[in-house]
């Protein structure tokens, strides 16, 4: 990239982001009369075509995993896919677009999908919504905040409705407010495209003799920590039959600020365990790891099963 704004040379890389869907330069041209206030994208096609499949299905990540495998979706160490790691490099390049700035893929917090199960995807259901491994960007003061990890969208999100190999991108800008891009996001025709493309626009520059399109960035973006981060949180929990268990948890929450805006819980038999899931009221992240911390065997929660971030 420096090499390149140096020597004023062209250095295009639309298929590194959403494979033949337009991000790139869009972002460096028809929207940079924005401050983008959000982003929110789904990038990486295989891991959508698990969770697709887990919703539609009821089946197992590890039945679908396999599945995926079978029809070449995922390689056969999916690491990168299903842990996160190629959905944390393309949405640290479209942060970097974003605000001009650097920002490292080190810097961005990272969860994957292979502790989502089929009993959180049926809940969330049940609470109006779907669940997707998204990368998301927001501005916090000077810093960014760029994290990615298994998120509830309500339904009517136009992100819930991305299915299968697809990807997308949901941007909220100060002038233009709510864009989406959607399209096929991998596969050789689809890439293709997006490389032809550049290099027509290549072939442009050199015609008109243009400098090069390299994006000039400024110096690194401060990074800000996840655990600043105020949402709402699914909470999903595996309790003992014991008496009064509801209100220990709630004590224990509250403590640490954290409230119940919603609850559904699976019948007690007695003498076994139940399950009981929360959606909160919004709080910090930091708070909810600290409650989470304080719910032992002692206030009858016998393990914490499910801790999803939730957004809109």
């Amino acid at each position: 990239m420096t090499l390149a704004q140096d020597r004023r040379l062209d250095l295009h890389y639309e298929a590194a982001v959403g494979g033949g869907i337009p991000l790139v330069q869009p972002m460096k041209h028809q929207l940079a009369g924005n401050d983008v206030l959000k982003m929110m994208g789904i990038l990486n096609g295989t891991t959508n075509y698990i969770l697709t499949a887990m919703q539609e299905d009821g089946a197992d990540f590890a039945d679908v995993l396999a599945d995926a495998q079978a029809k070449g979706y995922a390689e056969a160490d999916p690491t990168n896919d299903v842990d996160g790691f190629d959905t944390a490099y393309k949405i640290s390049i479209l942060a970097s677009i974003a605000f001009g700035r650097q920002v490292p893929v080190e810097g961005v917090y990272r969860e994957g999908i292979r502790k989502v199960t089929r009993t959180d995807m049926a809940y969330a259901d049940v609470f109006g919504y779907r669940l997707k491994l998204l990368g998301i960007v927001e501005p916090v003061e000077d810093r960014v905040r760029v994290r990615v990890h298994p998120t509830l969208l309500p339904k009517t999100h136009p992100l819930s409705s991305v299915n299968g190999v697809y990807n997308a991108l949901w941007l909220n800008g100060d002038f233009v407010g709510d864009v989406m891009f959607s399209g096929r996001g991998a596969g050789s025709d689809p890439t293709a495209s997006a490389v032809v493309g550049d290099l027509i626009d290549v072939g442009r520059n050199m015609l008109i003799g243009g400098p090069g399109s390299a994006l000039p960035y400024g110096e690194g973006m401060p990074v800000e920590s996840i655990d600043t981060l105020r949402t709402r949180y699914f909470l999903r929990m595996i309790v003992g039959d014991r008496p009064k268990v509801l209100g220990q948890i709630s004590m224990a929450l509250g403590e640490h600020r954290v409230s119940i805006s919603a609850m559904e819980m699976r019948t007690i038999s007695r003498g076994e365990n139940g399950e009981i899931v929360f959606l909160t009221d919004t709080a910090q992240e930091s708070d909810i790891r600290a409650a989470l911390a304080a719910l032992t065997p002692e206030q009858g929660v016998e393990r914490i099963e499910s801790v999803i971030r939730v957004e809109g």
